[in-house]
């Protein structure tokens, strides 16, 4: 069974976003997503400064089974990579939402608002348990 944080929003694509400071939001995948992928051997990220929008893709995650892309939970802009990524792509397996965190984003608009369109974590385990 995947773990899924209690305290974080999560989309149909198996995204979690958590709040930050402000209007800042960190992005990574779920537990349930990294298992489903196998192991992950790259990670595309986008640019610093890149503008992204909510379920528009803004990178992709390659396993040895596939490529996936990572799509945004919320719009605004990027302000922080997780670089490790590049040299570690395998972080995202073993702390999917710890140290294998994607990308940070400072929301256009209320970041309260973008995060409460977004799944609850009982909804997002009814939607994986209904994958199951």
């Amino acid at each position: 069974m995947s773990r899924i944080q209690p305290d974080l929003r999560y989309t149909e694509e198996h995204e979690w976003a958590e709040k930050g400071e402000g209007q800042s939001v960190k992005i990574g995948i779920t537990d349930f997503a990294q298992q489903e992928l196998g192991d992950i051997v790259f990670v595309e990220l986008p640019s610093l400064g890149a503008k992204v929008a909510a379920g528009e893709s803004l990178g992709t995650i390659e396993s040895v089974k596939t490529v996936s892309d990572l799509f945004s939970p919320v719009s605004g802009t990027v302000t922080a990579v997780n670089d490790k990524l590049l040299d570690s792509p395998e972080l995202v397996n073993g702390e999917p939402y710890g140290a294998g965190w994607v990308v940070e984003v400072e929301v256009a608009g209320d970041a309260d608002e973008a995060l409460a369109s977004l799944l609850t974590a009982e909804a997002y385990r009814r939607l994986t348990d209904s994958l199951a």
